[in-house]
């Protein structure tokens, strides 16, 4: 049965050797772990994850896990749970606390066996009520419900009183494909960053400093060096309106962290595609417009460009002269972008929709091929490959 973890694990993609996986056996055989799931959920995390971007898949897999353990019938856990931790489970001197909690739940193998005879009487959702698994309600069985002595099953904590936390997804920010937030958008665009050293020697170097200190018997070496700087300039351009409406806060969380990131930042707005006119402006007033042919005449060609876009539109607005949806373009989308890919080739194009669902739009295809396949998903991962293209 605790293959069944090693199955879960590979489930959620969380990089798992066999070496890694045996390093666990053993600890487990030599009693490295309390007879307890907290325990094993630290050794195997500590043990099996080495990247903390999957400690949230982890927690996915060993949530699963712990609830295919306990579905499974009392005869199976018998054959499976080495005796040694029923004796140390059993040996143990309960502390003041742990009478304290039992008294409250009324143990909680009590409850354990409650909600095993619960879940196999009950066939169907249920919602409210004091009795059956589900939402709401004074059931010690479920979530977003309120009872003194909980075992919450999935779904968000509400009651702050359930007795076992399968899916707390503490880490959840951390997985390269979670949803954007702040932080993690910031540590993508790091990697970006890249700092010319020019000018003279004005900057205390400490590191230097040391080393040639201790290289001289500690006879004091003072070293400086050129002062950093942020030497990389971005031209942003973002789509708005339509159908980057369901993309606003993603976008908006990718502006705020560029904005902090890179010293030399100029953004514009763009609706479905790039003709002739970019916007300052996200109202898109025809006082906001800026040339295009500004961008491609007065920007240095070393400006890296980034696009954020879904790419979803109708073919024509790419392909033909007269095909944008707001106004009269004399010359195709695709001829002004190819006139910016050539201006600008450190280029990157961030998708907010997930790769997987690029192929279901013709002019997702069409943009991918314009810019020669450097398209990115707009999550931790996407833009870090992202970043990594436009930093060589």
């Amino acid at each position: 049965m605790f293959l069944r973890l090693f199955h879960a694990l590979r489930a959620e993609r969380v990089p798992v050797t066999p070496r890694e996986w045996l390093d666990l056996l053993g600890a487990l055989e030599a009693g490295v772990a309390a007879p307890e799931p907290q325990a094993l959920y630290t050794l195997a995390r500590t043990t099996l994850v080495k990247d903390e971007r999957h400690y949230d898949r982890f927690d996915r897999a060993f949530g699963r896990y712990l609830q295919e353990v306990a579905a499974a019938p009392p005869e199976a856990l018998q054959a499976v749970v080495p005796e040694h931790w029923l004796r140390a489970a059993l040996g143990r001197e309960p502390s003041a606390a742990d009478k304290a909690r039992v008294q409250q739940l009324g143990s909680l193998e009590e409850l354990m066996r409650r909600f095993a005879e619960r879940l196999a009487e009950q066939h169907a959702r249920h919602e409210g009520g004091n009795r059956w698994i589900g939402t709401g309600g004074t059931s010690p069985f479920g979530h977003s419900g309120h009872h003194p002595g909980g075992l919450r099953v999935g779904g968000e904590s509400r009651g702050r009183m359930a007795a076992k936390v399968w899916e707390q997804r503490a880490f959840r920010e951390l997985d390269g494909d979670a949803e954007l937030g702040p932080r993690n958008l910031k540590l993508a665009l790091r990697r970006l960053r890249r700092f010319a050293r020019s000018g003279a020697a004005e900057e205390f170097d400490l590191d230097a400093t040391v080393a040639a200190t201790a290289r001289e018997g500690g006879l004091l070496d003072v070293r400086m060096r050129p002062q950093r700087r942020n030497a990389v300039s971005v031209i942003l351009l973002l789509d708005v309106g339509g159908s980057m409406d369901d993309h606003v806060q993603a976008a908006e969380a990718l502006f705020g962290a560029a904005r902090s990131e890179f010293k030399r930042l100029q953004h514009y707005y763009f609706h479905n595609f790039l003709y002739e006119h970019v916007w300052t402006h996200a109202r898109r007033l025809p006082s906001d417009r800026v040339p295009t042919w500004d961008l491609l005449q007065r920007q240095h060609p070393e400006h890296r460009l980034i696009v954020v876009g879904d790419a979803s539109m109708h073919p024509y607005e790419i392909s033909h002269a007269g095909g944008a949806s707001e106004y009269w373009n004399a010359e195709s989308g695709a001829i002004w972008f190819q006139r910016l890919a050539g201006r600008f080739p450190k280029l990157a194009w961030i998708n907010p929709l997930p790769r997987e669902r690029w192929d279901w739009t013709p002019s997702i295809g069409m943009v991918r091929n314009l810019v020669e396949q450097r398209m990115y998903p707009l999550t931790p991962d996407g833009l870090a490959e992202a970043m990594a293209r436009l930093a060589r």
